[in-house]
């Protein structure tokens, strides 16, 4: 936990500085330094997002922005105007044009981005996705925050402790296209489905805020009014949980919260007692999967791995480094990198987090 936090500290000091020279579309300066596996001078790297403004985002762009700078790499990140697959089709087709090295994807539709990543490949450039896949046969593999069972297992859980094992809850995604959000829904109804233990817990609806603060807010204020006898809404998705944050604890709503949220803008609502709305949620550190992808983005171009099931590399002092690459569930010939664990945060840690992302 400490190695953990003090690698994300020092992460942290640099984000302003790393997102003041990282805008969308612009392209950095050369470092000096040299990438795991190789030179990445006079290399140039791209990172999609998967839209402006969105803070997670943002510290996935710094965390890989890090590691491409340090490596000696050009670094470009591409903030699409919305969380739509045109408007990431749109910026990667203008990446292709520009012959960059490599692309990394936070996908916004995984059927959607097939052909212009089909493109990218065609004319030689690497692609990795991470956050939210692609379909597996148009990129090389997929930089997974935590395994999908995994997440699953703890959100479901998180929703039977907070309701006491019974009674109706909601779930508030992003958008009903994106890859990472229907996995651990999936993930999360499977569980239910299989275990008895589940059995008096009621999933009323699945509602979309499509990552954007007033749908999230709407969307949840809809839940309340459709379904008064609602105990807890689990939104995994870091704009949704935040909206849906603020109008339970505004309301002073007896309906609790749990899912995936930023410690940052989740502190003011983390706590044990009535007066604030989410008891504890999950996450993993954004910082730390923007500098995986970097890390495999450098080894794919540098040939140090292919994206083959069994491939490993080399990712700095990332504290799972060296990383290899698994078989994605379902899908033994496509790969995966999976980050680490979904970590909990709740009244005893979050003050030092929110520091930290």
């Amino acid at each position: 936990m400490k190695k953990k936090l003090f690698s994300a500290l020092l992460c942290a000091t640099m984000v302003v500085g790393l997102l003041a020279g990282c805008g969308g579309g612009s392209s950095s300066s050369q470092g000096g330094g040299e990438a795991a596996g190789g030179d990445s001078s006079a290399r140039t790297y791209a990172i999609v997002t998967k839209s402006a403004g969105n803070p997670y985002n943002e510290r996935e762009a710094a965390g890989f922005k890090e590691v491409i700078e340090a490596a000696g790499g050009n670094c470009v990140v591409q903030n699409p105007e919305s969380a739509t697959a045109d408007a990431q089709i749109s910026v990667i087709q203008s990446l292709i044009s520009q012959g960059v090295d490599s692309i990394a994807i936070a996908a916004n539709d995984s059927n959607a981005l097939a052909s212009v990543c089909q493109e990218a490949l065609d004319a030689g450039i690497k692609v990795v996705t991470l956050d939210s896949d692609v379909n597996t046969a148009v990129r090389a593999s997929f930089c997974n925050q935590a395994g999908v069972q995994e997440v699953g297992q703890a959100l479901i859980d998180a929703v039977y402790d907070i309701c006491g094992g019974e009674g109706q809850y909601a779930i508030l995604s992003a958008t009903s296209q994106a890859t990472n959000q229907n996995a651990w829904i999936d993930a999360m109804k499977s569980v239910q489905e299989s275990d008895e233990k589940y059995s008096k817990l009621e999933l009323v609806e699945v509602a979309y805020g499509d990552d954007e603060p007033q749908k999230s807010t709407d969307q949840t204020q809809a839940l309340l009014t459709n379904y008064p006898e609602l105990k807890c809404i689990c939104a995994p998705t870091t704009v949704g949980i935040a909206a849906a944050a603020k109008v339970l604890q505004d309301q002073k709503s007896s309906v609790k919260l749990t899912g995936l949220g930023l410690p940052s803008e989740m502190k003011e609502y983390i706590g044990a007692d009535d007066a604030h709305s989410c008891p504890y949620m999950f996450l993993w550190n954004p910082i730390d999967l923007g500098k995986l992808a970097a890390y495999a983005s450098i080894a794919l171009v540098d040939g140090t791995i292919t994206g083959a099931v069994g491939d490993t590399f080399e990712a700095g002092d990332m504290e799972n480094s060296p990383y290899t690459l698994s078989a994605v569930a379902g899908d033994e010939s496509a790969s995966e990198i999976i980050l680490g664990p979904p970590f909990k945060f709740d009244p005893d840690n979050i003050e030092e987090w929110a520091a930290v992302y």
